[in-house]
């Protein structure tokens, strides 16, 4: 028998604890608290959120709300919340040492966030973005380490 952890409805989701880029940590360690799924927020509070997350060095969380937008929004917003998705994950990449995957997403983010206007990102700073996630990427390919803290982005 599969003794996997599962959640209220059935799915498989680890009991295993996490530290603040996501990582696993042995059973009974004291970890970073996970983040709800399937949580409705409004865009300002997604916002909100996820920019409290990545200033604390913690983009694989904020990845986790960015991708409960593009889950529980409207249909058209997905796009935009999956690119910012992709900006938390490269830097989750980049921040655990991941270079080629942490520079690959966050240009892959960068690209699906570029075609965004201002006035439909919910006052996202969307060239503000590309261009931090850009800069971040070169320093990345390159080897640089990065703390995602101090190198987390600016949302607005």
């Amino acid at each position: 028998m599969n003794a996997r952890d599962r959640d209220a409805e059935g799915r498989a989701r680890s009991a295993q604890p996490r530290d603040g880029l996501g990582r696993p940590l042995a059973y009974g360690a004291p970890g970073v608290e996970r983040q709800p799924e399937r949580v409705a927020r409004t865009p300002e509070e997604t916002v909100r959120e996820a920019q409290r997350l990545l200033d604390a060095g913690m983009p694989f969380h904020a990845h986790e709300v960015f991708e409960d937008a593009w889950k529980t929004g409207p249909p058209g917003e997905a796009p935009l919340w999956k690119a910012l998705a992709q900006l938390a994950v490269g830097l989750t990449h980049s921040a655990r040492g991941n270079t080629v995957g942490g520079a690959r997403l966050l240009r892959r983010g960068a690209d699906a966030l570029a075609g965004w206007e201002a006035g439909r990102a919910h006052g996202i700073d969307v060239a503000g973005l590309v261009r931090w996630a850009g800069e971040l990427a070169h320093r990345v390919a390159a080897g640089e380490r990065v703390d995602a803290a101090a190198e987390a982005p600016r949302l607005r």
